[in-house]
């Protein structure tokens, strides 16, 4: 009995056995550019985070193999992200000194209670909550996460040792406040790594441009040391897979961390699928929403306990897996795999990287933050939209992150309802019929505004025109009775025409079918 649930346990073995020896050869190959790209995008992001840099590199290695082996998507690949790094930084470090092991234990027990979160949304198929989470709010919180990022990293850029502000406001007068402090060399290595990567993503945009830019910046430390020897390098860290973390399950604190792990939670998931579906789009596939919502938590449930901090959906290396050819999640799991092999082998190298270069590098990940063409498009598409967008950045750059999230889906929910609270309704008159055409449906945030035009109307017998109504709750249903009742008292009548069985079975249960006040006709 228990055989026909061994898909749903374990996704990966419906993809699994049919792979080819050529199949894996073109997934393993895939894998290796993608941890290419992933080797210096983690180590940044881990400083993001405030997290030495050994825990991005963990973060791209069992939750990356986790999420691809119980997720639905073929092209997803996961990992730590720029956005996530920064709300993570800014929940936790008012609670804990950033790098401490206190600090440390911290963030994995938000991922661990960000990772529960995301899994029972699951398991309780609640997937589509993530889409209460519009696109505009993702890109004015990616927008404001970008500029907070870039203002937290210019104080490395210019060799200056400043401590973390909550907001981007108080990060950018403490900076104005000492940049006359500034290192030259620092800033000359800096920025030369932040020019030479702009132009190399211009110029060529499919080589790995951190990778070179780091290296070569290395390079210019170890050939020129009377000119660099003073600048601040990389922390080095003791090779070796990721530990095993043991996590500090205390109910205050737990309590503390949880909004903001909602709030991140949430972010991943919409990050994550907004990835899965475009890509799924791309490649033909069919995509379980609900599976890979299951398996974004599972990841960084089991993720925290190995070491991985929160991880979600990789827009760059979804879309060099896709653009690769990579024909399984297999690519993914290779992918972790050599980021495995380079943390237990190649971990002396990261001590040779300099502060200022690894801060130009992520500057240049903020610059490949800002969606220009989607802002510009939701200008011309949605005002609403966009004043929703300009709102959350505005939030993310005044107040605390998880804040300005929760800003800005309350900012979206108030548009969208403002919206469905005047349904489309069409009028006209035929002989002594007032007709109304509704378009949506009715419920309590609606019912009002319909209530005040069927109070206007003037037609011996009002019909609504009832096809385009889908849904009327009990609000909607006391109102079409009242108005009902008004109109017999008047000597007029109320008809609902060519409504779905569904409504007129709810408006006859409110005083039962013989004494609704409502005609219908078909």
């Amino acid at each position: 009995m228990a055989w026909p649930k061994l898909p749903y346990l374990l996704p990966f073995l419906s993809w699994l056995p049919k792979q080819t020896r050529a199949s894996v050869s073109r997934d393993a190959v895939v894998g290796l550019s993608g941890a290419i790209l992933a080797l210096p995008q983690s180590i940044a992001y881990a400083l993001i985070a405030g997290l030495p840099p050994e825990y991005g590199l963990y973060a791209a290695i069992v939750p990356v193999i986790i999420a691809c082996l119980w997720g639905s998507s073929w092209h997803l690949i996961c990992g730590p992200t720029a956005a996530i790094s920064i709300v993570l930084f800014a929940s936790v470090s008012p609670l804990a000194v950033p790098g401490t092991q206190d600090y440390i234990s911290l963030i994995l027990l938000l991922t661990f209670l960000a990772g529960v979160f995301q899994w029972l949304l699951g398991m309780l198929k609640f997937g589509a909550l993530a889409n209460f989470v519009s696109h505009s709010v993702v890109l004015g919180f990616t927008l404001g996460a970008a500029v907070v990022i870039a203002l937290g990293q210019l104080p490395n850029v210019l060799g200056l040792n400043l401590s973390s502000k909550a907001t981007a406001l108080d990060s950018l007068l403490t900076l104005l406040a000492h940049v006359r402090q500034f290192d030259p060399a620092s800033l000359g290595l800096g920025a030369s790594t932040l020019a030479l990567g702009i132009a190399l993503k211009l110029w060529l945009p499919r080589w790995p441009t951190l990778l070179i830019t780091l290296v070569l910046a290395s390079l210019a430390v170890w050939l020129l040391p009377h000119v660099f020897g003073h600048v601040e390098l990389v922390q080095s860290f003791v090779g070796r897979l990721p530990p095993f973390s043991p996590l500090p399950l205390d109910v205050e604190t737990i309590l503390r961390l949880l909004p903001g792990a909602v709030a991140v939670g949430m972010l991943g998931l919409v990050t994550s699928l907004s990835i899965a579906r475009s890509l799924a789009t791309r490649s033909q596939q069919m995509l379980d929403a609900n599976q890979e919502v299951r398996a974004q938590g599972l990841s960084n449930v089991v993720g925290s306990l190995f070491s991985g901090y929160l991880s979600s959906g990789s827009f760059t290396r979804s879309g060099l897996s896709y653009e690769g050819g990579a024909s399984s999640p297999l690519a993914g799991v290779f992918s972790a795999l050599w980021v495995a092999l380079f943390a237990v082998a190649g971990s002396k190298l990261i001590a040779h990287i300099p502060i200022p270069a690894m801060a130009g590098s992520i500057l240049l990940i903020c610059w490949g933050l800002v969606d220009t063409r989607g802002i510009r498009a939701l200008w011309r598409v949605s005002r609403a939209e966009f004043a929703v967008m300009a709102l959350t950045c505005v939030a993310t750059l005044l107040l605390e992150l998880q804040t300005a999230i929760y800003a800005g889906v309350l900012a979206s929910l108030f548009f969208y309802l403002k919206r469905t609270s005047r349904p489309r309704i069409h009028q006209w008159r035929e002989g002594d019929e007032e007709v109304l055409r509704v378009g949506g449906s009715i419920f309590f945030g609606a019912s009002h505004y319909l209530q005040v035009r069927l109070q206007r109307t003037q037609g011996q017998r009002v019909v609504i025109e009832a096809q385009h109504i889908n849904f009327i709750d009990y609000s909607g249903v006391e109102m079409l009775h009242q108005e009902a009742r008004r109109l017999r008292g008047l000597g007029r009548s109320l008809t609902l025409r060519r409504a779905r069985a569904q409504v007129v079975e709810e408006l006859k249960k409110l005083e039962g079918a013989d004494k609704c006040p409502i005609l219908f006709e078909a």
